[in-house]
């Protein structure tokens, strides 16, 4: 079985043809193999290049607002007993959600790359949103593929990308969600590549948009791994670290500075979207034990047919409504480093009423999910356990359907 190497970042331990093990690689057209090459060279030399890091540490603190706070949740730790709840709030980044790390190193690199538009896609709308915002701090003119049933479900988002200046292109193909968003993302940089620089959502995707995304995201857990010693004075002997898993960044961003530590100091557990009670219809591939197969560029569990079409998902939140995941996360669950689970839409709601009823946080559908399963396992846990949720959007952007399933 293939293994994590210690001191080397999770992001590198892939082969020269880009495979974490048996996942991702670059499953691309041959038009797109040298503008590829380009931008991992590129990348490779700029992570490594002292102003461009000064760069990206200069707008994480004075423009995105790290670091996010660390509290713990007090009232929803008695209510529950047993384990204590903690929170990493990455909500209260400038914009409401992890992903503005991304975008702001995408938007970072396009100006380095000599490029003048930059175009992305979004399903929660929080990949768009923080991209436009990005596009308009650095003078780059921005389009956001979205597909149609996500522009209803998530107005919000697309008013604010509409703000910022930047062209929503509503996708009408398939699903009309995520996975459509990111094909006509990617059908588009195709034909565009030489003007136009691609800022994938996720840790999805060919090899070196997994990296950078990866890189990216991973201040979150730099971040925490501070507050975690100023808090307890060392690293406590139990420790949970529960996110929510679609394409999978904010988790890998969550857990990545913990990766070497002992499993049984830190597990990690990401949860999935389950979809509707009773529906057959899931975005949980590595919960229900999907088969390998090839999306968006790159190898890894996949929801599909018996032919192997990709299957069509549901689930109530945007964001993670989507048939494959991170090759990061395959990797992470073949070396057993981490573990999967799914909760429903009624249990994500359900969390949602109950975070919202004891505590002043307002968590997005997404990272519901995650405070499922907290809300699951923590009476059953020792008072010495100390579950971290990384709360990673706010959900200003899900108040119509929580309006609509809620009543409020």
């Amino acid at each position: 079985m293939t293994k994590i190497k210690k001191g080397i970042p999770l992001i590198d331990q892939h082969n020269k043809n880009g495979f974490w093990g048996k996942f991702g690689g670059n499953f691309i057209p041959e038009t797109l193999k040298k503008p590829v090459e380009d931008l991992t060279i590129l990348f490779e030399k700029l992570r490594k290049d002292k102003k461009f890091i000064q760069d990206r540490d200069y707008y994480f603190k004075n423009w995105v607002g790290a670091p996010t706070p660390f509290i713990k949740l007090e009232n929803l730790t008695r209510y529950l007993g047993g384990a204590q709840i903690w929170t990493k709030v990455v909500s209260e980044a400038n914009g409401g959600a992890h992903k503005i790390y991304n975008a702001t190193v995408h938007s970072l690199i396009a100006k380095k790359a000599g490029k003048k538009y930059i175009v992305g896609d979004t399903g929660a709308g929080y990949a768009g949103k923080m991209l436009s915002m990005a596009a308009k701090k650095f003078g780059l003119k921005c389009k956001i593929f979205m597909g149609v049933k996500d522009i209803k479900r998530q107005k919000p988002n697309c008013d604010a990308m509409r703000k910022n200046g930047a062209e929503i292109v509503p996708v009408y193909t398939g699903s009309q969600t995520l996975v459509d968003a990111v094909s006509e993302c990617m059908r588009y940089w195709v034909s565009n590549c030489d003007s136009t620089h691609m800022c994938v959502g996720s840790t999805v995707g060919p090899n070196i948009f997994v990296k950078i995304c990866g890189w990216s995201t991973s201040q979150i857990s730099k971040e925490l791994s501070v507050q975690i010693k100023k808090e307890f004075g060392k690293i406590p002997k139990k420790l949970k670290l529960i996110n929510c898993v679609g394409g999978g960044s904010s988790s890998f961003g969550f857990w990545n500075e913990f990766i070497h530590y002992d499993k049984r100091q830190f597990e990690f557990i990401g949860v999935e979207a389950g979809g509707p009670k009773n529906s057959k219809k899931h975005a949980a591939p590595l919960t229900y034990g999907s088969k390998i197969g090839i999306l968006h560029g790159a190898a890894q569990y996949v929801n599909q047919d018996s032919e192997g079409q990709i299957e069509e998902t549901e689930s109530i939140s945007a964001g993670l409504d989507y048939p494959g995941v991170s090759p990061l996360h395959c990797f992470l669950k073949d070396t057993k480093r981490a573990r999967y689970t799914a909760a429903t839409d009624e249990e994500a709601l359900r969390a949602y009423q109950l975070v919202t009823k004891y505590e002043n946080l307002n968590p997005s559908l997404e990272p519901s999910h995650a405070f499922a399963e907290a809300i699951k396992i923590a009476p059953k846990l020792s008072k010495d356990t100390i579950i971290i949720v990384n709360s990673c959007g706010d959900a200003q952007k899900d108040r119509d359907i929580l309006k609509k399933r809620l009543g409020k």
